[in-house]
C-alpha cells in the first residue's frame, strides 16, 4: 500500500469469498482479478454465522461452507493460486482460533499477506490481538465512522497494513450512494494515522469508486463483485477492470 501511495496509484482492493460459487470458479477469480487489475485481494473465510454481512456475501459464505471450504482451504487456493499481489484473509475470530495455533504462520507459508478479523474491536482482547499483531502478516483494522478521534489513532498504532474505514453503519452490501459524512470522517482519521485509509462498504460502480479516490488511498469493494461471480466469473472481473479504470480516472 505505501508504494501504490507512493506512486500515486489508488488500490483496488477486492473482496471475494474463498469457494464461491464453487471451487474451480473460485480459483479462476482469483487469478483474474490480479489480471483486471486488482492491488490487493480480500479473501473472506467462510463462517456459519456472519453478523457484519449483508445478504450477499452471507449468502456466499454458506454456499462456500456448503462445499467444504474451511481456513485450510482457503489457504490452499492462496498457495495454489501464487498471485503476485497481497492477499489479506478476511475472517471471523472463531475460524482462526480454530485453526489451531500455529494458523497465522501458516497462512503466511501459503502467501497470505494480511489477515482482518471482523468481530475484534481494539481492547476487547489483547492477548487475541498481541497474537495477530506480532505475527508474520499485517494486521488491518476497521475504522466505524462513529470511532472517536482518539480510538481512531489508538486503532491506528495497533494495525499495520492499511486501515480499513466502513464508510457507513450497518452491514456489507451495495448502495446507490456514498454517505455524506464520508468526507469529515476521512479528514478524522487521516488526521490521526499515517497508514494508508481504504474505505468500503456500499462502493458498487466505477464512479462511486472514483469520488472515494479523491478523498482516500483505495477503496474496497466486495458484495457488488461477489453478486456477479455467482452467475459469470466474466462479468465479476469486466465490473473488477470498471472500477480500476474509475480509479485511475480521478488521479489521470
Amino acid at each position: 500500500m505505501e508504494s501504490l501511495r507512493a506512486s500515486g496509484r489508488k488500490a483496488l482492493v477486492t473482496y471475494v469469498t474463498a469457494g464461491h460459487p464453487d471451487r474451480a470458479r473460485s480459483a479462476e477469480l482469483l487469478r483474474g482479478l490480479e489480471a483486471a487489475g486488482a492491488d490487493c485481494i480480500e479473501l473472506g473465510v467462510p463462517f456459519s454465522d456472519p453478523l457484519a454481512d449483508g445478504p450477499v456475501i452471507q449468502r456466499s459464505s454458506q454456499i462456500a461452507l456448503e462445499h467444504g471450504i474451511n481456513f485450510d482451504a482457503a489457504l490452499d487456493m492462496v498457495r495454489v493460486a501464487g498471485l503476485s499481489i497481497p492477499v489479506v484473509l478476511f475472517s471471523y475470530l472463531n475460524p482462526v482460533l480454530n485453526a489451531g495455533h500455529d494458523a497465522l504462520q501458516r497462512a503466511a507459508d501459503a502467501g497470505v499477506s494480511g489477515i482482518l478479523i471482523t468481530d475484534l474491536p481494539v481492547g476487547a482482547d489483547p492477548e487475541r490481538e498481541a497474537w495477530l499483531g506480532n505475527s508474520p502478516l499485517a494486521y488491518v483494522r476497521l475504522v466505524a465512522p462513529t470511532t472517536p478521534v482518539s480510538r481512531m489513532a489508538e486503532i491506528g498504532r495497533n494495525g499495520s497494513g492499511f486501515v480499513y474505514l466502513i464508510s457507513r453503519l450497518g452491514v456489507t452490501g451495495e448502495k446507490d450512494s456514498l454517505a455524506g459524512d464520508l468526507p469529515e470522517t476521512i479528514e478524522r482519521l487521516r488526521s490521526v494515522t499515517a497508514l494508508p485509509i481504504c474505505v468500503g462498504f456500499g462502493i458498487s460502480t466505477a464512479s462511486q469508486a472514483a469520488v472515494v479516490a479523491e478523498m482516500a488511498d483505495g477503496v474496497v469493494v466486495g458484495s457488488a463483485i461477489v453478486k456477479m461471480a455467482e452467475s459469470s466469473v466474466d462479468a465479476a472481473l469486466a465490473l473488477v477492470r470498471d472500477l480500476r479504470a474509475g480509479l485511475d480516472g480521478a488521479t489521470a
